[in-house]
């Protein structure tokens, strides 16, 4: 069975981020995979100190959430990363968390993220899509250093409500179309 970990990387629940990753997730589970979404508004993730342990092949010094959702990492096989634009770049709380994928920079460590396919989700107010530019290329250039495959990307301009994504039936259907694409 196929694991799937979404980051949901928005502050706002059930905002447009989350429909989108729900709509993808549950489609993906519907075809199989055993999914988890991880709202990182409720979780404690400390700035990482650059102390480079990690890199030595050691644990990281921080206690904090990410001592649970690293194990949650390496069994996953497609993680979905999911953040509004913030000021053309994803929020704190995404930029947070992969700050502290420098876990994953060792050796060791690498072999553990190395091939897992990724997804990103970005949704935002501006109707230009040049406006998530920056987010986009932040996640491709990410990635591609920690050697995972960026099978696709949902980039949604021009929602501002929250939730008003839920009503744009193509927007809806092709997040379906991914899930059922990564679920199998």
């Amino acid at each position: 069975m196929k694991k799937i970990l979404g980051f949901l990387g928005s502050p706002r629940l059930n905002g447009n981020t989350h429909v989108l990753m729900n709509e993808m997730l549950s489609t993906a589970s519907s075809e199989g995979a055993d999914i988890h979404i991880l709202p990182l508004g409720g979780l404690v993730i400390g700035e990482c100190l650059g102390c480079h342990a990690c890199w030595k092949g050691r644990d990281c010094v921080l206690d904090d959430d990410m001592n649970d959702i690293i194990p949650r990492i390496v069994e996953s096989d497609t993680i979905v990363f999911g953040t509004p634009v913030y000021w053309y770049g994803p929020t704190a709380l995404m930029k947070g968390l992969i700050d502290r994928f420098v876990y994953f920079n060792c050796p060791e460590n690498r072999e553990k993220i190395r091939g897992k396919e990724a997804v990103i989700v970005v949704p935002f107010e501006e109707n230009d899509p040049g406006a998530a530019e920056l987010t986009v290329r932040f996640f491709e250039t990410s990635l591609d250093y920690l050697e995972m495959n960026l099978v696709d990307k949902l980039i949604v301009p021009g929602v501002t409500r929250k939730g008003e994504v839920g009503e744009k039936r193509e927007i809806v259907d092709k997040a379906r179309l991914i899930g059922i694409e990564i679920g199998q």
